[in-house]
């Protein structure tokens, strides 16, 4: 490929937008009935509606009517039990490892600079420094103590 296909790719690519959007809806807009996803309901649907609510159901239509129990009760325990809840191991150890004796140093600063921002929120209403350094010390310190004891664990 020459220099010259390069220039003429690149001048298609960007000198003739392809036309990607949709077209505008044909016919304008309807002031009869309310816009969709309004709150708002035309004369005639407020008559049906209150004619619903004067007829309990003496149409021959049937909704959806609670079973008495018995087998879906059971259906659904089986699947509780089964379904136990998963921890992740990596959040497990890494937080037993925020808490060790390892990460002690990061932790420590984390949390010395956490109580030094909330007493400027409280003082000024707003704070002059920020912990996401402290924060990523931490999180680094927890994820390097955590691989090793992860990595045993998956083998």
């Amino acid at each position: 490929m020459g220099i010259t296909d390069f220039f003429s790719d690149v001048w298609e690519t960007f000198a003739l937008p392809s036309a990607d959007a949709e077209a505008p809806p044909q016919g304008g807009t309807s002031t009869q009935t309310p816009a969709s996803g309004t709150n708002e309901e035309s004369g005639e649907e407020a008559e049906v509606n209150k004619q619903d609510a004067k007829e309990p159901e003496e149409s021959g239509e049937q909704g959806h009517r609670p079973s008495d129990g018995g087998d879906d009760e059971e259906e659904a325990e089986e699947e509780e039990e089964e379904e136990e809840e998963y921890t992740d191991p990596k959040e497990v150890l890494e937080e037993q490892c925020r808490n060790s004796k390892e990460c002690h140093g990061p932790k420590h600063h984390y949390d010395e600079c956490v109580e030094r921002v909330t007493g400027q929120i409280d003082n000024d209403g707003k704070a002059s420094e920020d912990c996401v350094e402290e924060f990523f010390h931490l999180a680094h310190c927890a994820t390097q103590c955590a691989a090793p004891k992860l990595f045993a664990q998956l083998k």
